[in-house]
């Protein structure tokens, strides 16, 4: 299976990548490594190829134009938490680039025959904590609640408990339990969100009451890098954001911040029934909000109908190429005004093709604070909006 799975991922390389030459001496090579070994070790440049590929391929990413830009950091000598923690902290660092945001992904040993490679637990580099309150709530982020719990016993203070504490790296290193690691200050930049019609800095805005922010890049962490029949448990990466993650989801979704009622309220709407129209109106000016607040502070962002003819630019370029788009239509309509976008009026083939990025079953139980094999307290991990996704319309 192994062998059969690099053999069609070396034939791909070098068909996209004529220059490297015929893959008759690579594949000879690769077998033999198999034979010996029971596994085989890519290139710099086929793990290049294969993470841009898996990129490429991600059905549920709307943001797939731009595939060629992700950078690579090869990584794969790192197998213990510590300097895992610290070059996940230098990613969010180089990712962050001051605002302008660069897609990247860092790719840490791959799991072998011998031994599983590291994990980290968190769904994304950067997530916010979620405190369970005595009266059955959530202060915080409920998505993040049993990791947060489980970063607490594993010696993690807490934060000041606000509702956006910024939640401590859950590192597994190869042949270590997990260990918590806090990340630098100047490791995350966070945009704090206010409404276009308050004035910047007033004590009414939404910020100065709430307390309301995001942060600016969404690295996702938890899903493995399949290439060629290699699989890299530990392969954070990030694009930027697409407007409606943060405010038709991460905002605005019941069972994570919830605050279109809030935000309703502020704006004085009819709240007594639907048909006034109270979330849709909330929504649109929560959204207005969080655009608003990305470009007053400079940090790379989409908006969800430039990113879909930006999605049916890609399609077109591809099929230039002879390649057909496969892609999830639940995943690729924005979340938002979705029959207002040219992605909605479409098909797509949703036929998964590797090199991939997959979420495992177990890996979805860590994000949640379960030990692998254990089912989540609080019932099975919801998925984002868009996991795979290195680019625009990132995570959730």
């Amino acid at each position: 299976m192994l062998w059969r799975e690099a053999e069609e991922f070396i034939r791909k390389h070098r068909h996209e990548e004529p220059g490297l030459g015929s893959p008759g001496g690579r594949l000879r090579a690769v077998r033999k490594e198999i034979r010996d070994t029971g596994t085989y070790r890519h290139t710099s440049a086929e793990l290049t190829f294969g993470a841009r590929l898996a990129w490429r391929n991600s059905n549920r990413c709307i943001g797939r134009l731009y595939w060629r830009t992700l950078r690579v950091r090869d990584l794969r000598h790192l197998t213990d938490a510590e300097p895992i923690a610290e070059a996940c902290a230098d990613h969010l660092r180089t990712a962050t680039n001051g605002g302008r945001i660069r897609p990247l992904i860092s790719v840490f040993a791959p799991d072998t025959a011998q031994r599983p490679g590291p994990r980290l637990w968190n769904e994304q580099l950067i997530r916010y904590a979620g405190y369970r309150t005595a009266d059955g709530g959530t202060l915080g982020d409920p998505r993040n609640a049993g990791i947060t719990e489980l970063a607490l016993r594993l010696g993690w203070p807490g934060g000041p408990h606000t509702a956006f504490d910024l939640l401590p790296l859950i590192v597994e290193g190869v042949d270590d339990k997990p260990r918590a690691f806090e990340l630098p200050p100047d490791a995350v930049l966070e945009v704090p969100v206010d409404h276009p019609d308050h004035a910047d800095g007033s004590d009414d805005s939404w910020n100065a009451r709430w307390g309301l922010r995001w942060h600016a890049v969404p690295a996702i962490s938890n899903m493995c890098l399949e290439i060629g029949g290699i699989c890299y448990p530990a392969a954070p990466f990030n694009g930027w954001y697409m407007g409606t993650e943060i405010g038709a989801r991460n905002l605005a979704d019941t069972d994570r911040y919830d605050l279109l009622p809030r935000i309703a309220e502020d704006l004085g709407l009819d709240t007594s029934t639907d048909r006034s129209l109270w979330k849709d109106r909330a929504l649109v000016e929560l959204n207005r909000a969080v655009l608003h607040s990305f470009d007053r502070a400079g940090v790379t962002m989409a908006d969800h109908h430039a990113e879909s003819r930006h999605f049916v630019r890609h399609m077109e370029s591809e099929a230039r190429k002879g390649r057909e788009v496969h892609a999830d239509w639940a995943w690729i309509v924005p979340p938002m005004s979705g029959a207002t976008t040219p992605v909605f009026h479409r098909t797509y083939d949703a036929t998964e093709r590797s090199p991939r990025f997959v979420h495992h079953p177990e890996a979805l139980e860590r994000a949640h604070g379960v030990p692998a094999g254990a089912a989540p307290a609080d019932g099975p991990a919801r998925r984002d909006r868009a996991p795979g996704c290195p680019g625009a319309a990132g995570p959730a």
